[in-house]
């Protein structure tokens, strides 16, 4: 399960709106990379894949993960931080044994 906090959906349907996307939803997934060895990838979907799970959070907001990156992020919170600088999508993962300063790659 991927748990979409209601800041996060607040923050995802403003983009959508910002970016124009009316249908579909935001595609979350891991690749090989980042300080930590992994790294979080997200991009806008218009509809999930044959074998993606789908998760959904606060106003409809759907979440598209792959079956290879559903593991890594099984039980991840996708949050909103706010601050100085504005807003971002924060992923709080149960799984990361390590993760880097700026939140964008972990380690399990």
């Amino acid at each position: 399960m991927i748990h979409v906090t209601e800041a996060a959906a607040k923050r995802i349907r403003a983009l959508m709106a910002k970016q124009g996307v009316v249908e579909g939803g935001l595609r979350v997934g891991v690749k090989a990379g980042g300080c930590s060895g992994l790294s979080y990838i997200y991009d806008w979907a218009a509809e999930p894949r044959d074998d993606d799970q789908v998760f959904e959070g606060g106003g409809g907001i759907k979440i598209f993960v792959d079956p290879k990156s559903y593991p890594f992020l099984k039980g991840t919170v996708l949050d909103c931080d706010e601050n100085m600088l504005g807003q971002s999508l924060v992923f709080k993962n149960p799984n990361a044994s390590t993760s880097c300063g700026c939140g964008s790659s972990f380690g399990v």
